[in-house]
């Protein structure tokens, strides 16, 4: 029976904080940045709930709203400079060596992010270890925490619901419908937060991660 790691892409395997951050400092300013990066992760999930876009134009929107109410303008030419940056966004530093160990253990992995099919391509190359699967909201249109992503998830693979853990950063966008949909999650909890419901397991980074899904779904 094949056992399935499912990812969230963007703040557990690639580093969107120090992406983003690039950008509005960029844009706006060293000292206005790291406000501006919390302020856009409150914004973008509201412009994603409004109807199904692109990220890019997701991206795009909430970057204009963002600039709106602080009263920064965008310099012409760059309001989708956010959509081009992505593809250099940088894996986390341990990332790469615990998705090979992963592979190594004969993990099958997937990637459910909401972003669209040339951006995760991008990063899965960065990333540089081979997936065997990506499912992105660009496919079942719709961004998480709806539930499309994973219900396409086993359409296309049939994996089994017992030998699958899902693992990612953002509590309210994978860990909550995780924990609907009666799944196995590991919360890679990077930034100290809390948040009800809790996952089934909880590490800090990706380190540890193939001794702690071996012991939640065994070989």
């Amino acid at each position: 029976m094949d056992r399935w790691a499912t990812f969230d892409c963007y703040g557990t395997l690639i580093d969107w904080n120090a992406g983003i951050r690039a950008v509005l400092e960029r844009l706006w300013g060293v000292e206005h940045a790291p406000k501006l990066v919390e302020r856009y992760h409150e914004l973008e999930p509201e412009i994603q709930a409004e109807r199904y876009r692109s990220y890019a134009e997701v991206m795009t929107l909430t970057l204009e709203a963002l600039a709106g109410e602080v009263g920064y303008g965008i310099p012409e030419g760059e309001s989708g400079i956010l959509a081009h940056s992505l593809p250099e966004w940088p894996p986390f530093e341990e990332v790469p060596e615990s998705l090979a160990e992963l592979r190594r253990r004969g993990w099958k992995l997937a990637i459910l992010s909401n972003s669209d099919r040339d951006l995760i391509g991008a990063s899965m190359k960065r990333l540089g270890v081979p997936f065997d699967l990506a499912i992105v909201a660009e496919d079942v249109h719709s961004y998480k925490p709806a539930h499309g992503h994973w219900e396409r998830f086993y359409e296309v693979t049939t994996a089994d619901r017992e030998h699958h853990v899902h693992v990612a950063q953002s509590h309210f966008h994978d860990i909550v419908p995780a924990n609907e949909l009666g799944l196995t999650s590991v919360w890679v909890n990077r930034l100290g937060e809390s948040g009800d419901p809790g996952p089934t397991s909880e590490i800090r980074d990706l380190t540890p991660l193939p001794d702690t899904v071996d012991e939640l779904v065994p070989a």
